[in-house]
């Protein structure tokens, strides 16, 4: 299999494959898998014995061990146990409490909600399984839509996380990025590299800043306009009577079992890069992988301490949950060493570059950022999963940016940015579905409301992809001109559809 064939077509087959089979059977590891298997088959003369052989001993196995890979499999399963002991722990829902506490208003009401779903970054779910049941009965009390509660807590849940280098998101997406570049054998860190890709990450950072907008502009638009109306007037509204995740513990907790965590997590990771010469210093992705897992791991052990001495459980159940935080991972870690086989079958039927060659007469370098925004789009509100899409698609978007020339870090926030609209948007979304239940909110009335706000958020990021692709400007001032493009396209929304929000006495 070393010999350089030139497959054409046929290196399109596991790309496709993997798309059309995660919308038809919205089952990423299943779709996955089916197109490694082909892509292998190909190599082999559609041999199925053969194929089996060499998806173990060329892909598989190697993949496994393959360099910093295994490095990514220890920090996420360690990042699942981290993020299960926090949540037991009942630091993050006793600090939603005392955020809730000072909230008489319902700017107040949406402002806090989004300021504890920034705070409590650590992961996508559990974001709204926390906040969700504490601020229920506010926004109820308040006379706020629950449908607005669940576009907030959707809105602070993935779009945060897929920000952060230290959480799952960061780690996973990491993790393709050193593949590639390992596989096109680009020097560089897949850690700065995703740092330098967060500014570029339009759709969202103008997520997040939609919340406060909506909230100090005081009117809606669209469906969520008829919600709020309808909380408002007392009417019925669309709500979901699953009261199953409301948590009724007695036990007495502090905020601090979460905040003490994260101050050993970040100060671990602090020290560690002081130590390997940051700020001055380039700290390449292998350290930063032993200094993520040795934080989460320590901040782990300081949890599990917490909680044994507040006798809210005993140690050995403190235990159980990290092992069973690490359980949860299964099926992404399944999801991520998958990815990487498909990225590896591509390359070696030369994929990418067999696009790129096709490509170079249809569309010109200055599109790129924003078509792959747009396909991102695309995929991940079919499939529901932004994971899925991104293994699929991050691969394409890093060759193509070599290929056309483009700066790598704009390529994959771009792509970050269409692949995170699904996570956030789609029915199908696990997201999507535990912000509607957190809030009580009912599924079709929350993807109805969301969907025209996300909407616009996604205009704007298209837009800003183009400009940008055409004048290359600095990034930052970029920034600006997408959350002013944001502005715009609100105001616009609220004259057309808009009904302005009137705070219940």
């Amino acid at each position: 299999m070393e010999e350089v064939i030139n497959y054409g077509w046929l290196s399109l087959i596991p790309a496709v494959v993997a798309v059309v089979l995660a919308f038809a059977t919205r089952n990423v590891v299943l779709s996955l898998a089916i197109s490694l298997f082909l892509g292998i088959m190909i190599q082999v003369g559609a041999n199925p014995w053969l194929s089996l052989q060499h998806l173990f001993s060329d892909y598989l196995f190697v993949d496994l061990a393959t360099d910093n890979n295994p490095q990514t499999i220890v920090m996420m399963a360690t990042v699942g146990g981290f993020v299960a002991l926090i949540e037991k722990s009942g630091g993050a829902r006793a600090f939603a409490k005392a955020v809730a506490n000072s909230v008489n208003s319902k700017v107040k009401a949406q402002l806090a909600a989004w300021l504890g779903g920034l705070v409590i970054f650590f992961s996508d779910s559990g974001n709204s399984l926390i906040l969700g049941p504490m601020f229920r009965p506010i926004f109820d009390r308040l006379k706020a839509s629950r449908a607005k509660l669940s576009y907030i807590l959707d809105s602070t849940s993935s779009p945060v996380c897929i920000l952060i280098p230290i959480t799952g998101w960061g780690v996973y997406i990491m993790s393709i990025i050193a593949t590639e570049f390992e596989t096109l054998g680009i020097n560089g860190s897949d850690a700065s590299t995703f740092m330098a890709a967060i500014p570029y990450q339009f759709y969202s950072i103008l997520a997040l800043f939609l919340i406060p907008i909506v909230a100090f502009g005081r009117h809606d638009f669209g469906f969520m306009a008829k919600a709020e109306e309808q909380a408002r007037l007392g009417l019925p509204q669309n709500i979901s009577d699953d009261e199953a995740i409301l948590v009724s513990d007695d036990k007495k907790v502090s905020p601090w079992n979460m905040i003490l965590p994260l101050v050993i997590l970040l100060g671990t990771i602090l020290v560690m890069f002081v130590s390997w010469g940051f700020p001055f210093q380039n700290i390449p992705g292998s350290k930063i992988r032993i200094a993520l897992t040795s934080g989460y791991l320590l901040a782990s052990i300081v949890c599990m301490i917490m909680i044994t001495a507040q006798k809210l459980m005993s140690f050995k159940e403190t235990f159980d949950v990290f092992i069973g935080g690490i359980q949860k991972m299964g099926s992404v870690l399944v999801v991520v060493v998958l990815a990487w086989g498909v990225g590896s079958v591509c390359k070696d039927l030369g994929t990418s570059q067999f696009i790129v060659d096709s490509t170079l007469g249809l569309i010109t370098p200055h599109v790129v950022p924003a078509l792959l925004f747009l396909v991102g789009v695309i995929i991940s509100f079919a499939t529901g999963t932004s994971w899925g899409a991104m293994a699929i698609l991050l691969p394409i978007g890093i060759n193509m940016a070599v290929g056309f020339g483009v700066s790598i870090p704009m390529t994959i926030g771009a792509v970050l940015s269409g692949c995170l609209f699904g996570d956030h948007c789609s029915p199908i979304s696990d997201t999507t579905v535990m912000s509607a239940m957190a809030a009580g909110c009912d599924l079709l009335e929350h993807t109805r409301t969301q969907l025209p706000y996300a909407g616009i958020a996604a205009l704007a990021s298209f837009v800003a992809y183009l400009i940008l692709g055409f004048t290359n400007a600095n990034i930052w001032i970029m920034l600006v001109v997408a959350l002013a493009l944001l502005i715009v396209f609100y105001l616009l929304s609220c004259r057309l559809w808009g009904v302005k929000a009137a705070e219940s006495k």
